[in-house]
């Protein structure tokens, strides 16, 4: 049987999913489905590679048996990359004793084997389909369905990325189902895609603090596939962090999807309050933690806080000084928060000043209006770093004193009602005029000079900074305000208090 293609894949599973509407929570069906989708992906991949061993072999002149001890010998999967999976978890045979046991029971006993025969995956795995409160019938009926979706290779693609751009679909879709809820683990793709472009992590170590289903960890390793090629993968050694336990797993297998072995710790934990990598220090640091976070574990004495001690009520300054702390030397951060971080007053006020004048913030974004589908608080991008200087051989340009303000807040298109997309043109637009900017490679390359864009961009010294008060909106440094005819459309609310909440979060 030929492998399915991305939109039948998708077609059969979103079936799957509409069948657990209702009879289950939406973070239990994530589980379901997603679960599913990786131990056929897993049983799928290695049913290929066995095949295409058999036929090497077979090729080689070897017998049948010395062809049937080589199909079993996990070295020859692991050596390609290939999850080893035992018999019992492989899916046809499920299939074929699913009856006879109750598919439940095989599915939990294989995701088990599973994880218990590959390391890497070792307690992200759903046992979900042997519980009291799991209809069995729905869950024969789910394994029927995903049984149809063969994740193969296609012509154009290898399986593993079939695969992975099936489990993409399916987390913008659950984001997009749950609302706020789902907003917790997904960042919206154009704002990911912004941050990698003006990042280039071509090599080093990479983190997310707050890394949800790791969504910026699997663009950074995009980003080298797409300039260096497959075999540079490795030039890159990514590590994360996530307070959820279910979004861990989900990022476990999101990651273990994309070929990229990530270090997330041993279990998930709440960054701020538990770090669970201590000791790192990171070239790139990337992070869309929540807003205008209110319950916080604040500790006055942490030695993060060289800037000041963040208020209580409010987690934004800490999310940025977490950053930081994780920055080498010459390492760049980039934090997506709500705009109220540049502008507000008080106990923030002072830290950003005292951030300010350590030469520490590159480059403030102002994004469009609607991006996120989960909040309509206005966001913006914190691009963070240690060093300005030209770094030596890296010939970049003396930056010292001095900080860039992009305004893009009249960028983008809508896709729907209520939702706004950065287009090709908008990510080439802003990255280039950063790396012009700081004169990277990239720039050097494509002959990118640096000029003030009245309405646009603007290089502001210290001094300017400090007569706007240290307020780092750019809007109020580009010199022309945003046009009405990109202001951001009125979208329905729940009502009076649900607005309240969200205009005292932007100017609190």
């Amino acid at each position: 049987m030929s492998a399915s293609t991305p939109e039948e894949i998708q077609a059969i599973l979103w079936k799957a999913a509409d069948k657990l509407r209702g009879s289950v929570d939406s973070a239990q069906y994530k589980e379901f489905i997603l679960g599913l989708i990786f131990l056929k992906f897993v049983s799928d991949a290695f049913d290929e590679h066995r095949n295409k061993l058999a036929k090497e072999l077979a090729e080689d002149g070897l017998s049948d048996d010395r062809i049937g001890v080589f199909l079993e010998d996990r070295d020859e999967y692991t050596g390609a990359h290939v999850f080893w999976v035992p018999e019992t978890a492989r899916w046809p045979w499920i299939a074929a004793n699913a009856k006879r046991q109750g598919v439940g029971k095989l599915l939990d006993e294989a995701m088990d084997t599973v994880m218990r025969e590959n390391a890497s995956l070792a307690g992200v795995l759903p046992k979900v389909f042997n519980r009291d409160d799991a209809s069995q019938q729905r869950v024969a009926e789910l394994f029927d369905l995903i049984t149809d979706a063969r994740f193969g290779s296609t012509e154009d693609k290898p399986a593993q990325v079939v695969l992975s751009d099936v489990y993409e679909y399916f987390l913008n879709n659950f984001a997009r189902a749950e609302g706020k809820k789902g907003g917790e683990f997904y960042t919206p793709q154009s704002v990911v895609r912004l941050i990698v472009e003006i990042l280039e992590p071509y090599n080093g170590r990479v983190y997310d603090p707050a890394c949800g289903t790791g969504g910026m960890l699997v663009q950074a390793s995009k980003f080298i596939e797409a300039h260096g090629g497959r075999g540079h993968k490795a030039d890159i050694a990514v590590y994360g962090q996530e307070v959820n336990e279910r979004t861990w797993r989900l990022a476990k297998m999101n990651l273990a999807i994309h070929g990229i072995d990530a270090n997330l710790a041993a279990r998930w934990g709440d960054t701020l309050a538990d770090d669970k990598h201590p000791d790192l220090k990171a070239d790139f640091v990337m992070a869309n933690p929540p807003f205008n976070m209110r319950d916080w574990a604040r500790d006055e004495s942490d030695v993060r806080w060289q800037y000041g001690v963040p208020p209580r009520n409010n987690a934004n300054f800490a999310w940025l000084q977490h950053a930081v702390s994780k920055l080498s030397d010459r390492g760049t951060a980039a934090v997506v928060l709500a705009n109220g971080s540049h502008s507000s007053p008080r106990v923030e006020a002072e830290i950003r000043q005292a951030m300010v004048e350590a030469d520490l913030v590159a480059c403030m974004v102002a994004l469009p209006p609607q991006l996120f589908r989960t909040t309509q608080i206005p966001a913006c991008l914190w691009f963070l770093t240690k060093d300005k200087s030209p770094q030596g051989a890296k010939r970049l340009d003396d930056r010292r004193g001095t900080t860039l303000f992009i305004d893009a807040r009249g960028m983008g298109e809508m896709v729907d009602r209520t939702e706004r997309n950065l287009t090709e043109a908008d990510l080439a637009k802003i990255a280039g005029t950063y790396h012009a900017w700081r004169g990277t490679a990239s720039a050097q390359e494509a002959n990118l000079a640096y000029q003030d864009e009245s309405g646009f961009c603007f290089s502001a010294d210290v001094a300017t900074v400090r007569e706007h008060e240290y307020a780092l909106a750019p809007a109020r440094y580009v010199g022309v305000g945003l046009p009405a005819a990109v202001e951001p459309q009125a979208v329905p609310r729940s009502g009076p208090a649900a607005l309240m909440k969200d205009l005292y979060a932007i100017f609190d």
